[in-house]
């Protein structure tokens, strides 16, 4: 039997005054993989935390197996009865839909889980209040050479401007962006909170932070997994919940992981 843990970060932001912040429950690198009949599993653990948001930073699916996309949809959709869920789109997702193979069955997935509340990001954003603060989701959708193996083009703040125009500075900006490769990147654009995942711990994952590879053949890729902070602006990388191009985890758990963001006091 599969199994994955559950991991929790802290963070703390000026922005935030809701006195019991906010909670989110991050999904990434799925694959299709199921823990229980339905994700009964995964489900009731995220139902355990209690998330006031739920975030998907891609890769629900395998692009060349439209199978996944009925065990992804199934779970979604049940979690989407109780929390709302924000979706960005990784390689997988941006694959099948480039390739065509399967680009009806992705369409109908897509459509479905839109229909049942699942709100799409495909480099755009969605403004949300929770408590007394304001918060605004942004999807970053690269293009496919920016997943390139091994050599990808860099992101200059221009390009991803251009793709998801400028933060709200009034507003606590979360950032839903697939590919970690660019994470400083992400820092100079300044949101508030990244979440990524598509680097599956480093495969071998090595310390917190420290993996020995990727999906996109690099070694020891920064921004691997874990948690990158600079400032007031922060960065949670997933280690995921499947694995797919290397189907191998040595000392790398599937991981669901929650971020609590709090108001910054006592001197955070």
């Amino acid at each position: 039997m599969k199994e994955f843990r559950t991991r929790t970060y802290e963070i703390f932001s000026p922005k935030i005054r809701e006195k019991e912040g906010v909670r989110f429950a991050l999904l990434a690198d799925l694959h299709g993989l199921e823990f229980g009949p339905d994700n009964c599993r995964l489900e009731a653990a995220i139902r355990r935390s209690n998330p006031d948001v739920i975030l998907v930073a891609g890769d629900m699916i395998v692009r060349i197996d439209k199978r996944t996309l009925a065990a992804a949809k199934r779970f979604l959709l049940t979690l989407a009865r109780d929390y709302p869920i924000y979706y960005a789109l990784g390689n997988h997702e941006a694959k099948m839909i480039r390739e065509g193979t399967y680009l009806r069955e992705y369409e109908a997935y897509e459509k479905s889980l839109r229909d049942g509340g699942v709100i799409f990001l495909r480099n755009e954003r969605a403004v949300r209040t929770i408590g007394q603060d304001r918060y605004v989701f942004h999807g970053l959708e690269l293009p496919l050479e920016y997943y390139h193996k091994p050599n990808s083009p860099a992101l200059s703040i221009r390009v991803m401007e251009q793709l998801i125009g400028k933060k709200n500075p009034s507003a606590v900006n979360i950032l839903l962006a697939h590919n970690p490769k660019y994470g400083n990147t992400y820092f100079s654009w300044g949101a508030d909170l990244t979440v990524s995942g598509h680097y599956h711990g480093g495969i071998l994952r090595l310390s917190e932070h420290h993996g020995l590879t990727c999906p996109q053949f690099l070694l020891f890729p920064p921004y691997c997994c874990g948690d990158f902070h600079k400032g007031n602006c922060h960065m949670i990388v997933s280690a995921g919940l499947g694995e797919h191009t290397i189907p191998i985890r040595i000392h790398n758990p599937r991981e669901l992981l929650l971020i609590h963001m709090k108001p910054a006091r006592d001197g955070k």
